[in-house]
């Protein structure tokens, strides 16, 4: 018994046919719109690509890319079998191919669905990587005259002031490295040897922070050395004092903005596959009311339509069973390969 069976006259098909040709190409919109915010974020990623730690993160955005193109290109070709579809004499050419045209469909939703899945859990992968790519980046800061790292600090800068972050974690992070570059330290100076003497790795380091982290709405100048000297500043207690820095660290500032643009390509990506599925319904059963026509020389005779042919179970159990009977004939072929292999030996 046939699942979800429709009745249907002229008028109705014609409005089907119509109505699904409408969204057929309401769809191509959506698909442009898909690939658009795939090069968008591909090329948001690749502004910044230095200061992540792999190239994985590419993988969405490529695959956002695909989806749009596939997207426009299926359903146009479904628009035009609609459209066809009210003529008598062009939609017999389309009946060979619109089960393969179904079945390829539901392979599209398929892949709709996990690159909605992938932009929403996109968010722990890029965790890691810009974990990682920040804190390698910042070792680069001072690296000015290295060519193919003199373009590092003026990135991390730029990041730092768009972003109002400062840091991978937090400000203390510049603590940790040195980034100001031996050229432009004075090594004649006592202070600037003992502070190299002092470190075990030999490097310049202390509690100070590059410009780009200093926050412009701040009172007060902006105090980027000796943060940990109260006595250093008047009137300043770097324990209470809410300091003229930004106190949010860049990985958290650029996964928030990146998190939140995948959240929202991935909404818009699970809208399109609720629609999809819905035109590859409609598809569905204008196919079925063409071909169950009660007299196909007649338009005007009234037809069924139905979403499947049997019923879920039936279909399922159909299936289950061809796809057995295939792996049989696989095994068979291979028994039978074997056996002339070994008379071959034989012989």
């Amino acid at each position: 018994m046939a699942l979800m069976k429709v009745k249907f006259d002229l008028k109705k098909r014609v409005k089907l046919a119509q109505g699904l040709w409408l969204m057929y190409w309401l769809t191509v919109m959506a698909g442009i719109l898909i690939f658009s915010l795939g090069v968008f974020f591909k090329i948001e990623l690749r502004k910044r690509s230095e200061m992540m730690d792999n190239n994985e993160s590419h993988f969405v955005p490529n695959l956002l890319i695909l989806a749009g193109l596939m997207a426009c290109g299926i359903n146009a070709f479904g628009g035009k079998i609609c459209h066809d579809s009210l003529d008598p004499t062009k939609f017999p050419k389309w009946k060979p191919v619109l089960k393969l045209f179904l079945a390829g469909f539901v392979l599209f939703n398929v892949l709709l669905f996990i690159t909605a899945f992938l932009c929403f859990t996109m968010r722990l992968a890029l965790q890691s990587t810009l974990a990682e790519g920040l804190k390698n980046s910042m070792k680069l800061y001072k690296d000015t005259d290295t060519p193919g790292r003199c373009y590092m600090k003026k990135m991390l800068d730029l990041t730092q002031m768009e972003f109002r972050c400062c840091g991978n974690n937090n400000y203390r992070d510049w603590f940790e490295i040195q980034w100001i570059s031996n050229r432009y330290l004075d090594f004649s100076s006592s202070e600037v040897r003992d502070r190299v003497m002092s470190n075990v790795e030999g490097k310049y380091l202390m509690d100070g922070v590059p410009f780009s982290c200093c926050n412009p709405s701040s009172p007060r100048p902006c105090i980027q050395q000796q943060l940990t000297n109260n006595s250093a500043h008047y009137s300043y207690d770097h324990h209470t004092e809410e300091l003229n820095i930004w106190m949010r660290g860049c990985g958290e500032a650029l996964l928030s903005y990146y998190g939140s643009m995948m959240n929202s390509i991935g909404a818009l990506v699970f809208l399109v596959n609720i629609l999809e599925v819905a035109v590859m319904v409609g598809l569905q059963y204008l196919n079925t009311a063409l071909v169950t026509l009660a007299n196909p020389e007649d338009p005007e005779s009234e037809s069924e339509g139905w979403l499947l042919e049997k019923s879920f179970k039936e279909t399922i159990a159909d299936f289950t069973q061809k796809v057995k009977s295939l792996g049989k004939g696989v095994q068979v072929e291979a028994g039978e390969g074997g056996q002339e292999q070994a008379v071959a030996t034989v012989s």
